[in-house]
């Protein structure tokens, strides 16, 4: 089921998170953080709008890398009802891919919760005082990419937040696959 996130709640503060990363390693928010910002993204393994544009995510991922801004990725959804959404899965999308951000598994759902996630792929783009800038979408992509020479959404409000520590006034939201909530 697709959902809608919100829009943004201009210098609402990143909260902090200890996930374990599909690397080994258990992170915080500070040891992802970028000296101009730092981008948070909700995503998963089997969600198609996820999938139209990871290429491209892990390709401005390296790019807002070079610029100061510190990215990963979280997975919360329901492992159980979704296996492709494993932290096993999550292991093996970031070796075949590559992935040049840590990759965080966040199976108790608390920091999706904390961040107020709706959807995958769910952008939270934090200038350098981890004050919130961005909640908009990736591009015009949907269950399919974009056509080249789309504008890039995601990629244009966080090179602007790591020059102004600003992001747009106006921002459209991201849409994708509802978070996978475990049922209580």
């Amino acid at each position: 089921m697709a959902a809608q996130a919100p829009v943004c709640d201009f210098g609402w503060k990143a909260p902090d998170f200890s996930l374990p990363a599909t690397d080994g390693r258990v992170l915080r928010f500070a040891d992802v953080r970028g000296p101009k910002g730092t981008l948070v993204m909700f995503i998963c393994n089997h969600c198609p709008y996820v999938q139209a544009i990871l290429p491209r995510l892990i390709d401005d991922a390296r790019q807002l890398q070079r610029e100061g801004i510190g990215v990963a990725a979280i997975s919360s959804n329901d492992a159980e009802a979704y296996p492709e959404d494993s932290f096993e899965a999550m292991k093996r999308l970031a070796e075949t891919l590559a992935l040049p951000f840590p990759y965080l598994y966040d199976e108790d759902q608390s920091v999706a919760r904390a961040y107020g996630a709706v959807c995958t792929p769910d952008f939270f783009g934090f200038n350098a005082e981890d004050a919130l800038q961005y909640r908009g979408r990736f591009d015009a992509s949907r269950k399919e990419a974009a056509p080249p020479g789309t504008r890039r959404d995601l990629l244009e409000a966080m090179q602007l937040v790591a020059r102004t520590g600003h992001g747009p006034a106006e921002q459209i939201p991201s849409i994708g696959c509802s978070i996978k909530w475990k049922s209580s």
